[in-house]
Order: C-alpha cells, then structure tokens, then sequence
C-alpha cells in the first residue's frame, strides 16, 4: 500500500507512474462526490452509519471519496477495494463491476483491502468507510464501471498514438487491445507507460447491458480457492512473533464491575503470563487460548452486578406493553386512519405483535489482536468499520488516529456485528494494561452473552376493511429501541428512528388511510445494536403477518388479496405472481404422513430490491414445525453474479427462518440465560429447507441483495403454519407455541 499512502486526495482527476518495483501505472478516481460542509447535518438517513464513523475517528465531514487502480506492467490489475469480505461475494462483484468496462480479464484482477481511512474510502451511500445495508454493490455501480471505462479509454488512446490509428478501430478484449484489420495487440501493461502521459476523460459512456460479457453472468468466486485451501486468514488467525493469547470475561450483567480474582490460581495454570483487569471485565494472557481459557477458569472472577442486576425480560416486555399504549412519533401519516378507523360498516381488525432479542452468532467468534507500542498501535481484526475501529482505538490508547493501523482481514460472518467496536475499545484497553502483542478471543459463551442484540419490538395494528375487503384504513404503531439514537443520532428527526420503521413506512400497497407512529423504550441493561436485515427483519415480518390476517377477515386468498393491493408497485406485484407461479399456489401440497401442511406468502420492497417468498411446512402433533420449501421471486434490478445473488438469499432464508424458528435470548436477573448453540439454536444440515431462487431479468439499477431474503421468510413461513393449522403466530420465535393438537 505504500504507493497509495502518499496520494493527495485533493487531485480530483490524474494519472502517474507509481513508483512500484517493475512499474505500475495509479489511477486515482474522485468517484463518489459529496458535499463539503453541512454534510452530516443535512444527510439522509440511509448515510448515517458511514456519519458515525466519520464522527468517530474524526475525520472531516466532507470526505475526498477516491479509489484507486494499478496495473503493472505484467498486465495486473489491482483494485484497492473500500469494503469488506464477510460471506456476501464483494471481492468478485467489485472486481466483476471494474472488469467489465475496462475490458480486462478477471482472473488477472487482483484485490488489496483498503486501509482505514474515511477521506479516501467511503462508500457513495453510507458517506463513511462501512460494509453493511447491502450497499456495496448499489453504491459501487455506477463509480466502479466509470473508472473502468476511464482507464480502457486512456489505454486505448495509448495503443491508437503508437500503431497511428484511430482509436474507434480498436477493440478490448481479456486485458488487451486489439486492432482486428492488422492483427496488432498489445496487454495493459505493456500500454501503461505511454498511457500514464495521457489525461483522463471527462466523460465516459458505459456499454449498453447487451454488450455485457462478465455482469449478469454466474462467476465462480475469486476467494472461493483460498477459503478452501486455507491461504484466506480471517481475523482470528493473526499470527505475531511472541504473541500472547488471552481468553475474556466481562461482567454477566451489563454495567456492572469486577470485585476480585484468585489471580495466583490463575498464574498456577501452566502456560498462563498475565492476569489484566479493567473495572468490567477480566482477560488472562497465556500462550495459547487453552491454557488462558483454564487460567480464566482458574481465577473464577466475582462481580457487583449494579443496578441491573434485576433486570428480567418479563419486566422488560411488561414495559413495553404499556408505554406501547401511548401515542408515539409520527413516522408516516396518509389520509386520516384514526378517523377512518372507526367509521362505521365494515370490519375491524387488531393484533399485536411481538420479537425477541436476538444475538448474532456469527461463525467467527468475536477477537482482535493489539500491539500497542509508544510509537503507536497496531490492530488486526476483521471489521465491518474499520475508520472507526481505528478512531476508536485512538482514543482509548490517546495517541493521535494516524498512529493507529487496522489491519483488516476477512470476516467470518458479520450480520452487523462487526458494524460495533465495543470489542476493540475493550482490546486495546486491556493491552494498555500488558507489554507486547496479544490476541484477544472471546468464547463462545462470552459471545453470545455479551453481543449487541437485535431489539425486542412491540408492534400493535388496526385496520378497517370496507364493505368489499379492501382496507380503508391502516394503523401501526412500533415499540422498541432506538439503534440510530445512539449509533448515529443525526438520523433521528422528530423523534423517529428510520430504522426502526423501515420496512413499515414505506409500503408498496395502496392504502388509502395510513398512520404509522415510533415509540422509543430502551431496555435497561440490553445493549442493542444493528441485525442481518436491520429494520425489514421486523416490519416486514409484522406487515405481512398483519396482511395475511386482513386477508383471512376479507375471506380472502392471501395471494389475491395482495395482488389487489399492489396496482401501483408493478415490480412487487410481478415477483409475488412469479413466486407464486413457481411454487404452484392454490394447488394441493403433497401430504406428509401424520402431520398437517400449508403454504404461506410474503411480499416485500427493501435495500432497493423486490422480493416474494412462497414457505412450504408441515406440522406434527406435539407443534414441531418444519420447513420444506421455499420459492422466492427477486427483482433486483441488473444482477451482476447471479451465482451469488442465489447464494445470499439461500444464506439470508436460513438465517431468518432459523430466528423464526428457535432463537431468542432471555434475560434473568440481569443475565443473557443462553449460552452457545446447544441453547440458542442453529438450523442443521438435514432441518434445512429446499431453496428456489428464480431472478427476474432487469437492467434497472441494483438494489441489495445481502439482507432481503432474511427479512422475507418470517412471515412466510408463520402464514404458512397458519394456514396448516389455523393457528395464528404473533410472537417469534415460534418455539413450542403451539404445543399438541
């Protein structure tokens, strides 16, 4: 990277020789664009996690958003990329983006990850360096294929000037330019050097998608070799000469502080070098994690629990039920619902609805390594904000933020975990506290335990059908945490937080009247934090459950009935007909010896992307629940690997259907009561359903594609255990709810 560090950002536009061994030629790209004052004030809310880093490591509001391109003179094309790889195919859409315009041959597009820095890598439409919301593509869509054109453009000119031709006689093709009337060739990198002295153009014109011979083609990921062969290192592999390993343990209740230790039994564990303590939580330092993770044991640490310490979430979900009785924030008002609610004639119908916490659990258990030295500070740790892991660790270590480098690796599942740095702050403190580099690893326990969680939600409905069945009037009122509040407050205005209604204010069906109101409460003693799917996961599941039982009150198919509903939103209505097509609605579903069978529906519009999820399930005698088949339609506008796009969704269908299934965490005298997977429980190999995925063939642009399925699948599967059982589920997870019958 050090032919990168020394680029002003300032240069909106220019070419140089990099000073790499063999020759490079840099492209440095202004791609992104932004305001430079008023920035953070004035933005949308769709940019207010990138704000918060930006806030955080202090770095200034109006950000110098360049990527940057080298090829060598081998004809390698290196791509510096500004996000990160946790699962969801960055690292081959990016490069397929960049590849497709500049003409070169993917296999010869090399990846570097990007350093912390939210001047020169933020992305379009967070505004802060951030890999989340299902962005990366939707915000690198249109800069990256530019960029590629920018540098083919340059390369062509360059071929053109030596064999004194014109430059519309010459074709790129895999990495070379050609001119088909002489024969003559020539690879990138040997133009790079009479192309450096060229400028670049202002303008481009991008290829037509019928010229598209890489996007919206299925791609083998490029890491998908080093994942196999054990060449990728994920943050938990960090490897340093004399490093210490540690095992970590904070307080089981949130706030409270460490009383004591039996350090000497502790220190008695072969292997164990150190005992660190901070006011609320304990790590032990050994050689390797076993022994630090005896030593743990060994020093059996006794806490004060605090105030929270009588915390239960009986009383948490009782408060909330009353303060969800109150008038809320109004987040979206349409017509008079209130008045419509009780007009006269038709049918009214109320339900309330209610999610639990949830934890992240993500494969790759939370670790950093640190090496903190009076020169500076070095982390190596997958993060999805690696700016503010940076800012973060700064200020902990008090050292200036360009003294601290992040070194980021790929990310064993982030699922918006890694969006917080509460792991990090805790890392470096400790290695405040000790001398030479240590690896910080928390267990599986301490995982679960301590995670950030996904809020519990109290959601009350009403609606009034008129005397057709068509709703005349439409009520939501949403209570839970305030995520945005605290992570980035700016995105809060008038007391709504956007993502707490996103998926709830913004419905692609018609209604006439239309109220839709926030009421925040925060759980005392439960952190809560950002979850794969964010605030779609829980509306859409309450929207679409609540549709589903105005459906059943208008004697309705729940097909029918939303068809209906969605003559203004012909994208939504086109994939909710194709999901129903493919799974074979209003026919007979196979039986299944001894138990009950049903279908269920759901529809949706969120990150950008149209999606509609048809749930098969059966359901035995003793009310276990389970999941056959799912079909689901996506518009996501131009898909660039359709490959992956089958892969995420698969990925997201069995992350929410697993949630809807099983997962909660619970609380108990101020204590998470789950522990790791034998009671917080994941959807094994032979539980999971058969997935279909079925792409409609858009060249609008992208939407996101990393989160949709997730948020999709509660409902279906639910409406679907419905319909087997006519017993409607209102509060997830579904568990042991509906016990025999």
């Amino acid at each position: 990277m050090s032919d990168i560090k020394n680029v002003s950002p300032s240069r909106r536009r220019f070419m140089q020789l990099g000073a790499t061994s063999g020759g490079a030629l840099l492209f440095g790209f202004s791609l992104f664009g932004c305001n430079k004052e008023g920035d953070r004030k004035d933005a949308p809310p769709e940019k207010a996690v990138g704000q918060a880093s930006t806030h955080h490591s202090d770095t200034p509001a109006g950000l110098a958003r360049d990527a940057f391109i080298r090829i060598d003179r081998a004809g390698v094309v290196t791509l510096v990329i500004h996000k990160v790889e946790m699962g969801q195919g960055t690292f081959t859409s990016m490069p397929m983006l960049l590849a497709e315009e500049l003409g070169a041959d993917l296999s010869k597009v090399k990846l570097e990850q990007a350093p912390a820095n939210n001047e020169l890598y933020a992305d379009p439409l967070l505004g802060g360096q951030v890999t989340g919301g299902s962005t990366s593509v939707r915000g690198a869509w249109k800069p990256l294929r530019e960029a590629g054109a920018m540098v083919r453009s340059v390369l062509v000119a360059a071929a053109a000037e030596q064999w004194n031709v014109d430059a519309d006689e010459l074709q790129v093709v895999a990495g070379t330019v050609r001119h088909g009337e002489s024969g003559r060739s020539a690879h990138f990198g040997q133009l790079v050097d009479a192309a450096s002295k060229m400028d670049l153009p202002k303008n481009v014109k991008l290829k037509n998608p019928k010229q598209f011979v890489l996007i919206g083609k299925s791609v083998k990921r490029l890491d998908s070799a080093a994942k196999v062969n054990g060449e990728a290192q994920f943050g938990i592999d960090a490897r340093l000469p004399n490093m210490g390993i540690a095992a970590v343990a904070a307080s089981p209740v949130t706030g409270g502080k460490l009383v004591g230790v039996d350090e000497a039994k502790a220190m008695a564990v072969k292997g164990v070098r150190q005992v660190l303590r901070l006011e609320g939580a304990v790590a032990v330092v050994a050689d390797h994690f076993w022994a630090a993770k005896q030593g743990l044991a060994a020093a059996a640490p006794r806490w004060d629990d605090g105030a929270n310490g009588k915390v239960s979430l009986a009383g948490i979900v009782g408060d909330m039920m009353k303060v969800s009785e109150g008038s809320g924030a109004l987040a979206k008002n349409a017509g008079d619902a209130l008045k419509a609610l009780e007009a006269e004639g038709g049918r009214k119908v109320e339900a309330i609805y209610e999610m639990p916490f949830l934890a992240h659990a993500t494969m790759e258990p939370i670790n950093c390594t640190v090496d903190l030295r009076a020169d500076g500070c070095d982390l190596w740790v997958g993060t999805q904000v690696p700016a503010l892991a940076q800012g973060a660790a700064a200020k902990v270590a008090g050292i200036p933020v360009e003294k601290v480098k992040v070194h980021n690796y790929y990310i064993g599942g982030g699922f918006g975990r890694r969006l917080e740095v509460d792991y990090v702050i805790q890392a470096v403190a400790f290695a405040k506290l000790a001398k030479g580099p240590i690896k910080f690893v928390w267990t599986r326990e301490e995982d679960i335990q301590h995670d950030m969680f996904r809020p519990y939600y109290v959601d009350r409905l009403a609606a009034r059908l008129d005397d057709k069945g068509r709703p005349a009037a439409w009520f939501h009122r949403t209570t839970g945490s305030s995520i945005m509040s605290r992570f980035a407050p700016p995105a809060v205005k008038n007391g709504v937080d956007p993502d707490a209604v996103e998926g709830a204010a913004d419905l692609q069906y018609t209604l006439p009247n239309m109220r839709v109101e926030y009421v925040r409460h925060e759980p005392p003693g439960v952190p809560t934090a950002f979850w794969r799917g964010v605030g779609p996961t829980h509306n859409v599941f309450v929207v679409e459950s609540f549709i589903d039982e105005l459906a059943q009150a208008a004697k309705q198919d729940p097909v029918v009935f939303r068809r209906a509903l969605l003559d203004k939103s012909p994208r939504t209505l086109a994939v909710l007909n194709l999901a129903a097509q493919k799974a074979g609605w209003g026919k007979p579903l196979a039986p299944v010896a001894g138990r009950k069978v049903g279908r269920g529906v759901s529809a949706q519009f969120a990150f950008g992307s149209y999606m509609a999820q048809v749930a098969e399930v059966s359901v035995g005698p003793d009310g276990d629940v389970r999941l056959h088949r799912v079909v689901c339609a996506v518009d996501c506008g131009q898909p660039v690997n359709p490959d992956t796009i089958a892969a995420q969704i698969e990925g997201g269908i069995i992350f929410g259907a697993t949630a809807a299934l099983w997962n909660e965490i619970t609380i108990n005298r101020g204590r998470v009561q789950q522990t790791n997977f034998g009671d917080y429980r994941m959807m094994r190999i032979n539980e999971a359903p058969v997935v279909e995925v079925h792409i409609v063939n858009s060249t609008d642009e992208p939407g996101g594609i990393g989160e949709p399925g997730t948020s999709g699948i509660a409902p279906a599967l639910t409406n679907a255990v419905f319909a087997a059982t006519g017993k409607r589920i209102r509060k997830l997870p579904i568990g042991d709810q509906l016990g025999r019958g």
